[in-house]
């Protein structure tokens, strides 16, 4: 019998991997969007799943870089603080518009057009052997949230 739930961890566990993979790879002083990472992991209708995933991003991961398309800190209260995800970008450099939002046109980095699909394909395929393990509160997210490619339909 198939082990459909350490099946679906798996595969939740290498697309996290993937994504922070991704993410890391963000320059300072850019920024890239949840619907960007989702089309270049293979899911171009997947930034509420990305948002997700993102608010478990371990230490090292630099999250701040990941907003959304219209330049809007969505993710900031993953921060702890309010102010603190802005506060990590300034220090990477990246300045504000008056409406508080980032200039996509100035500071963005999108994976699947700032990458060739060779480099972006060996950063995905060298993500997928590093272990991350999804929390059940993100596996019920998947499973539950009516966006989710991984809904399951009850």
């Amino acid at each position: 019998m198939p082990d459909i739930v350490g099946d679906f961890r798996h595969q939740i566990a290498t697309l996290m991997a993937q994504v922070f993979a991704l993410v890391q790879e963000c320059p300072p002083g850019r920024v890239t969007t949840y619907g960007w990472l989702g089309k270049a992991v293979g899911y171009p209708r997947g930034a509420r799943m990305i948002g997700f995933l993102m608010h478990e991003a371990p230490e090292g991961v630099p999250a701040q870089r990941v907003i959304n398309s219209k330049g809007e800190l969505t993710g900031s209260r993953a921060f702890g603080q309010i102010g603190r995800m802005r506060q990590l970008l300034e220090q990477d450099g990246v300045t504000f518009l008056e409406d508080g939002r980032v200039d996509l046109k100035r500071y963005s980095w999108d994976p699947n057009s700032d990458l060739s699909e060779d480099e972006r394909q060996q950063i995905l395929a060298n993500a997928s052997s590093t272990a991350i393990e999804p929390s059940p509160r993100l596996l019920t997210l998947l499973h539950t949230d009516p966006a989710s490619p991984f809904k399951i339909n009850a």
